[in-house]
Parts: C-alpha cells; structure tokens; sequence
C-alpha cells in the first residue's frame, strides 16, 4: 500500500477543547477514520512549531488518503494540512534510474 506523511495544524478552538480534554488525537480520531478508508496508522507523534502532528500512514490509493484529507478539514478542528506521498526505497532507485534518459531530454531554458 502507499505511504503518506500527513501533517496537521490545529485550530486555537481544537487546542483549547483538547487543553480541557486530554486525549491521545492518535488513537481516538487518527485510527477511525484511516480504518474507514481502509487505511492504516504506521507512526506519527506531536510536535510545535508549523505542524502541530506528524502522522506515517497507509492507504489503499490517493483517493483514499484524499477523502481522508477532505473529512478532516471540513471537520473544522484544523487550519492546515499537508500530504505527501512517500516513495518506497525500490520506488526511488527506479526514479533515479529514469532521471538519467528524462535528463537527455530536457533543455533548460537560458
């Protein structure tokens, strides 16, 4: 299945709801919804700064972790997010070996 880093900052309400409310958001939001899309939760942890969670998952394809991504902004508990498919190491090598003849090809501008 592919991987995705999917990156969150909260919302000044949902810090504050979750100020009055401690909870594990890994276990108690995260897991639901990655299981209704088929998904699974590999990893992730809290962090400061631009991204206030870090989540390492699987999904079934891009649209999964797209509706994923969707539900979770209209729930209105974050002010951002990011997704970025990860390539597995095999999936990069083979990347690599194409850049060389794609490489051949391109002519920047001057």
């Amino acid at each position: 299945m592919p991987q995705y880093l999917y990156q969150l900052s909260y919302t000044s309400e949902s810090m504050a709801a979750q100020i009055k409310n401690p909870q594990d958001r890994l276990k108690t939001a995260a897991l639901p919804v990655l299981e209704a899309v088929g998904g699974k939760l590999l990893g992730g942890g809290f962090s400061f700064g631009e991204y206030d969670v870090a989540l390492l998952v699987e999904a079934p394809d891009d649209e999964a972790i797209a509706a994923v991504a969707a539900a979770v902004a209209a729930g209105g508990a974050v002010r951002s997010g990011k997704t970025t498919k990860l390539l597995s190491g095999d999936q990069w090598v083979s990347a690599l070996k194409k850049a060389a003849s794609v490489a051949a090809a391109y002519r920047p501008s001057k």
